[in-house]
């Protein structure tokens, strides 16, 4: 089972979210690191760019696939972790630590509240058949 800490929030699309005041840390999920394999680009946002939840905003690519990443609440990217334009393999390694992708002004929290608790966020790899 993928490691699930109990403090984020986490989407259907396999981000996690850490909301601390009006900042949002999003990064991908163990579960999505595993599955992408070897990450070896991130595509990351322009600060300032505006997104709404479930915009993709990025691209990571893996050896096995490329997918986009997506924004789990709505906000203006205020930061991103260029370490990972030297170093996209972090998010194997350290997908909740050093392998966070952007960090969020977000502009509606109530959109936080529709996503998943680490519970639910279980239950739902399960469900998912993972």
């Amino acid at each position: 089972m993928a490691n699930v800490p109990d403090e984020l929030k986490y989407s259907k699309t396999h981000e996690w979210v850490k909301i601390e005041g009006s900042v949002a840390t999003i990064g991908i999920t163990d579960f999505a690191q595993g599955e992408l394999s070897d990450i070896v680009m991130v595509e990351l946002p322009q600060v300032g760019r505006e997104a709404a939840a479930g915009d993709a905003i990025g691209v990571i690519e893996a050896v096995k696939a490329v997918t986009d990443f997506y924004s789990p609440v709505s906000g203006k990217v205020v930061e991103v972790n260029t370490a990972l334009s030297t170093s996209p393999d972090t998010i194997n390694s350290d997908a909740f630590g050093e392998g966070w992708i952007v960090k969020l002004e977000f502009t509606d929290p109530s959109e936080s509240e529709k996503l998943m608790d680490a519970a639910a966020y279980k239950e739902f790899l399960a469900s998912e058949g993972h």
